[in-house]
């Protein structure tokens, strides 16, 4: 015969009493800055702290500590001459594609493959996404985001998503494609179609703020800030567009605890091994690419082709094309060619807001198709809107400002 429910009960309440001890609490101060960071009167102030803090890290160790204080002295005082002296005929197609501009005297303005291509992967790029994931790791593995998720959960509810977003939303910031792959812990398809489309228009990735630190250091505040409100406003349009659900975060806050660095240094390479295989062939083969479209002529045709919209919709240079393309293959090299183009200060903040909204790269495209091609129709079309409309608002801004 069946125990009744509450003979099950009886039972339980039997086992508990011989295995689950008591005590009396101690409040630890762990527990009180738990409380501190996850309340929005003082959570909100910790938040920016911590991410001005993130940020300023970044900013010293990828561009000035690693990139102008010793890549720099490396590639363009000893890589660069022994290149353009150990290789034959300058005269060639192959040193153009290779090592680039015999005139060069930086491998910035090179734009060989073997030049500007490892310079900007190796001397640029891997210091930037090497400081990010090691930062993001540590608050990771410390219980911060944790904390971080529920305190911009009300703030994301306004454009459809909740807290967990800003995982991936920080992930995004390091390389969008392991990014969109989080977009999974979303609940429902309306927010991952959401998140996964303004990760692929408004998040740079860590490579490219790398790249933008380097050329435009002056101007990126002010891009940044472009994309966080484009960020807001089209994800408040999705949010009212698209039907579906938002519901409530559910959420386990773990304690805060000091990381286990061998957690950190295995989370670390993982990473950074990576974006290795995955972004330096890239952007190697980018520059090749984009060194054969400007030989055979397609660049500049794209250019006379595209003139009308560039110069009089968003308002900036027709030269602006080349890099456009390069962007689809890696934006990080799309910046870099910005860079050597000449135009007004906010023509190039114009461009380089373009470039961060233009189409991902093609890393994180092969990613997105993996989600269902339909979701990726549909962020496409997405994607192409934001850029008429955005990119002509801004220069119609700069019109208003008179900076245009």
């Amino acid at each position: 015969m069946g125990l009744t429910a509450d003979e099950r009960w009886d039972i339980i309440d039997a086992i508990t009493q011989r295995t689950v001890g008591t005590g009396t609490y101690r409040r630890t101060l762990g527990d009180a800055l738990g409380d501190l960071t996850i309340q929005p009167l003082t959570g909100i102030p910790v938040a920016l702290g911590v991410l001005y803090a993130f940020w300023s890290i970044f900013g010293s160790f990828a561009g000035s500590l690693v990139t102008d204080g010793f890549m720099v002295k490396l590639f363009d005082s000893s890589w660069l001459p022994w290149l353009q002296a150990a290789w034959p005929n300058p005269d060639s197609i192959l040193y153009y594609l290779f090592v680039g501009d015999p005139a060069a005297d930086n491998c910035f303005e090179a734009f060989g493959a073997l030049t500007s291509g490892l310079f900007v992967a190796i001397g640029v790029v891997l210091p930037a996404v090497l400081i990010f994931y090691l930062m993001m790791t540590v608050l990771e593995d410390s219980g911060y985001l944790p904390r971080l998720a529920v305190l911009m959960d009300t703030v994301l509810h306004k454009i459809g998503l909740h807290g967990y977003a800003i995982v991936p939303a920080i992930l995004g910031l390091g390389c969008n494609v392991p990014a969109v792959t989080a977009t999974r812990i979303l609940e429902t398809r309306k927010q991952r179609f959401i998140m996964m489309s303004l990760l692929a228009i408004f998040i740079p990735c860590g490579a490219q703020l790398g790249v933008m630190l380097e050329v435009i250091p002056e101007t990126v505040g002010l891009v940044m800030l472009y994309l966080i409100i484009g960020f807001g406003i089209f994800g408040f349009v999705l949010d009212r567009l698209i039907p579906g659900s938002n519901p409530e975060i559910l959420i386990d806050v773990p304690p805060y605890r000091w990381p286990a660095w061998e957690n950190v240094t295995r989370k670390l390479w993982s990473r950074t091994k990576g974006f290795l295989k995955e972004a330096v062939p890239f952007v190697l083969l980018g520059v090749l690419i984009v060194n054969v479209l400007y030989l055979t002529g397609v660049i500049a045709a794209l250019a006379d082709l595209f003139a009308p919209l560039f110069v009089t919709w968003f308002g900036v240079p027709k030269e602006t094309v080349g890099p456009l393309v390069a962007g689809f293959l890696r934006k990080d090299l799309a910046v870099a060619q910005l860079s050597t183009i000449a135009m007004t200060p906010y023509q190039m903040i114009t461009s380089v807001v373009l470039v961060s909204i233009y189409f991902p790269c093609v890393a994180t495209f092969v990613v997105m198709l993996r989600e269902g091609w339909r979701e990726l129709l549909a962020a496409i079309a997405v994607l192409i809107a934001v850029v008429f409309i955005y990119g002509g608002l801004i220069h119609a801004i700069g019109i208003l400002m008179g900076v245009a």
